[in-house]
């Protein structure tokens, strides 16, 4: 009897389950203040500020939560490709042609690594994120590993190799550091997420290729909220978002191809608001940044499968 109460009050609940819309957006393609050539990693600052990687004009541009230009930084970057804010508001960069990580702190503009195999080395690192304990975790694409280091750059270890077993990689791409502790990875050409624990061991993963719930073509980018148990998961061959519980139940999706608003060309990355209530997405193939907010319609149906999922 209390499970089929506890049930009843789960799908009551549900019936209150809104859906991600379109709020707003900037950018076209070119070089000038709210224009981008191929943007590919963004990050939402504890302020609200938002970071944009403009890969094709090797800068990173800066802006308010509603796309207002603040300025832009060069850094002598190339390619620049993944980009995340440390809880005390430094910048740190992923410089992926020219090998390093350059972040910004009191003492200006620093980096650390250059082209290599060996340990503090990378072959084209895409994407970094750094933990609420300050550590910085860095996706090394053609090395095909994660490695993570101090916040000034010293190394601390790494895992992962190529291919397709429990924690190998095929072109990882996007990370998120969860506040709990555990990392995440969009392993792109393996078309699924993985998650492990900070010191690299593994815990848990989800996707195979494909368009239907739960499937991806070429996941770049993963995100986690603070006060939200979800992943969000920029679905980049789909041209679409998806979300989940931490532990990889499908929850919901939006997005289709196209230029309009809500629609999305290999959209490469994304990232949450300070308050969960806003979602960016780095909408590559149109050279804009487009947000979204959470709507609670009036009515929607609910599942005894999508309650499963919810408290999975």
């Amino acid at each position: 009897m209390k499970r089929v109460v506890f049930l009843l009050a789960a799908l009551a609940a549900c019936a209150a389950w809104g859906e991600w819309v379109y709020e707003g957006g900037w950018g076209s393609y070119g070089s000038g203040e709210r224009q981008f050539d191929s943007p590919y990693g963004v990050a939402v600052a504890p302020d609200g500020d938002v970071y944009v990687a403009d890969s094709g004009n090797d800068r990173v541009c800066h802006f308010k939560a509603n796309g207002s230009f603040i300025g832009k930084f060069r850094f002598d970057l190339k390619n620049p490709r993944g980009i995340a804010i440390a809880p005390d508001g430094y910048l740190y960069v992923a410089d992926t042609l020219n090998h390093r990580i350059v972040y910004s702190s009191y003492r200006g503009r620093l980096s650390w690594g250059s082209f290599g195999r060996g340990n503090g080395l990378f072959c084209y690192p895409y994407d970094v994120a750094v933990s609420r304990y300050y550590v910085v975790f860095v996706i090394d694409r053609l090395n095909r590993r994660v490695q993570y280091f101090t916040m000034t750059g010293s190394f601390l270890g790494k895992w992962g190799s190529y291919g397709s077993g429990e924690g190998f990689f095929n072109g990882p791409e996007g990370i998120a550091a969860a506040p709990l502790g555990n990392v995440y990875v969009a392993d792109s050409a393996n078309h699924r997420v993985q998650y492990f624990k900070s010191d690299g061991t593994f815990v848990g993963k989800w996707g195979t290729r494909g368009s239907g719930d739960g499937q991806f073509r070429y996941p770049t980018g993963v995100a986690l909220p603070k006060n939200r148990a979800v992943v969000f998961v920029a679905d980049s061959g789909n041209d679409r978002i998806q979300y989940f519980t931490k532990g990889g139940s499908f929850l919901g999706k939006w997005g289709s191809s196209g230029s309009r608003r809500g629609q999305f060309r290999s959209p490469a990355d994304v990232d949450v608001s300070p308050g969960g209530e806003r979602v960016y997405v780095v909408d590559t193939g149109n050279h804009r940044v487009q947000y979204f907010r959470w709507s609670d319609p009036a009515v929607a149906p609910a599942s005894l499968g999508r309650v499963k999922a919810l408290f999975k």
